[in-house]
């Protein structure tokens, strides 16, 4: 028989269930998605509900991202501990919890608690995802797979502004109307259970990654599940590429995301600044609070739930561009064009804000040919985004840390992101109350930092396997 070269591309069954595994992961971003946006019909009726300030009602909706930054930071010690399937199913439980007591809250405290709770789920499914994908996909299509967690993301934010509508629509437009004896908002956090239980059935029959297998010794297992996922004649090729690189980190210094800056490794650092400037330049203000903005620029109720609607459905379909492109052009140039074109959408949005004028209720409302351009501009962010950053950002962190540290380091990546998403978040409603341009021109200065920073510090990962992966002394990614 004979014996293929490392490296070789799978065949197609091969690709087949490797695929089908990444997609199965991915589910855990459909979550992700879904909690972020879910949030967006249901925001204004919660507010008036529960009497909440501008302040309040920020922190009501950003909530959920505490949890999701602990579950992000502790996910992937536990997914080292007890595997990446086992906390999968421990995130949809969580998820499926929080879907039913977010929906029969009685105020805002046990709203916040059990939003918290699923957070702890969704920060969770965020690090393992983009972990698992990456460990059981071969290098020549990694990229592709790896941005299926984006495309579920993209998903699960249309699917609940789509169910948000329709909720909506049944309750007359209004999310504070009865809707088959309850509050139509209470319907949209309902609908979670059905991704939730899903996740969590798929979690159960999901394969554990051969890269786990093989650091916790179980070296047959981790042979069984390379059959699966690698044509037969490379199945000890591989399992001895992850064996040789466990060998090589037992001879580093011990697997430590610990440095000399500022506490941290380097190659840590740049991860939690990709992360961070990721949700800076404001994405999820687009699918949190775009239904409110429109409304609140003088867009009708019907049109803005229909607007937010149509960004998500642009949001899903430009994820397929960067799924297609990813493995052939590389991360890096699709990662600068996409700081870009987010620096010049967001500039025009913030220029379309500017010639705002008071409206009939004291809300600013955009004249003319302004709010059409506005949410031209708004959308062509959205392209921007999705196309590039959205996927990307967890391709990378799921693929640019060493193995010893990958699972530590991607969770604290994952945190930082939830982080900075809380920032944006809980301050949006304030400073949208001071000055929109104002705002978006600081979501443009950091679309600006963010083309500089790839510049600078992210080099290509395109066609490396993770085993070949290495940290120079100022934080590089390099072969080894």
């Amino acid at each position: 028989m004979t014996t293929a070269k490392a490296g070789q591309q799978p065949d197609k069954a091969f690709k087949g269930k490797v695929t089908a595994f990444a997609i199965a992961a991915a589910v855990g971003g459909f979550l992700f998605g879904f909690d972020s946006s879910v949030i967006n019909g249901a925001e204004k009726a919660i507010t008036t509900q529960f009497s909440l300030s501008a302040g309040g009602s920020g922190f009501a909706v950003a909530s959920a991202l505490i949890g999701c930054a602990f579950g992000a930071f502790f996910a992937g010690r536990i997914a080292d501990r007890v595997g990446r399937t086992r906390v999968m199913f421990i995130a949809a439980i969580l998820f499926f919890v929080s879907s039913v007591l977010v929906a029969f809250s009685f105020g805002t405290v046990d709203f916040i608690i059990w939003r918290l709770v699923g957070g702890l789920g969704i920060g969770t499914a965020s690090v393992i995802a983009p972990a698992y994908i990456s460990e059981v996909s071969p290098k020549g299509i990694r990229g592709r797979l790896a941005s299926f967690q984006q495309l579920a993301i993209t998903l699960g934010i249309f699917a609940a502004l789509l169910s948000d509508q329709l909720v909506a629509t049944g309750a007359g437009g209004d999310a504070s109307n009865d809707f088959w004896g309850l509050e139509a908002w209470r319907w949209m956090f309902l609908v979670g259970v059905i991704p939730a239980v899903v996740y969590g059935v798929l979690a159960l029959i999901l394969p554990e990654s051969p890269r786990y297998l093989a650091a916790k010794g179980r070296k047959e297992d981790a042979r069984e599940v390379l059959t699966k996922i690698v044509p037969s004649d490379t199945v000890d090729i591989s399992l001895d590429e992850i064996e040789d690189g466990l060998r090589r980190e037992e001879h580093q210094e011990k697997g430590s995301i610990r440095g000399n800056r500022f506490g941290l490794q380097p190659i840590v650092w740049v991860g939690i600044i990709l992360a961070v400037l990721q949700q800076f330049v404001g994405i999820n203000v687009i699918f949190y609070y775009s239904t409110t903005l429109w409304q609140a620029v003088g867009f009708k109720a019907s049109d803005s739930f229909l607007i937010s609607t149509i960004s998500s459905v642009i949001n899903v379909v430009v994820t397929f561009v960067a799924i297609f492109l990813v493995d052939k052009v590389g991360r890096r140039p699709l990662l600068i064009s996409g700081s870009a074109g987010m620096f010049i959408s967001l500039l025009m949005v913030a220029i379309a804000f500017s010639q705002s004028v008071p409206g009939a209720n004291g809300d600013p409302s955009l004249p003319g040919a302004w709010g059409t351009i506005a949410l031209v501009f708004a959308n062509l962010f959205v392209v921007s985004f999705g196309a590039t950053w959205g996927p990307l950002m967890w391709v990378l962190l799921g693929e640019m840390f060493p193995n010893k540290i990958r699972a530590t380091a991607l969770g604290i990546g994952s945190a930082a992101n939830w982080v900075a998403n809380f920032i944006v978040t809980i301050t949006f409603p304030a400073l949208s109350q001071f000055n929109l341009t104002v705002t978006y021109g600081i979501y443009a200065l950091f679309a600006l930092i963010s083309f500089f920073f790839i510049l600078a510090k992210i080099p290509e990962t395109k066609g490396r396997s993770l085993e070949e992966m290495g940290v120079t002394e100022d934080g590089a990614t390099v072969k080894a």
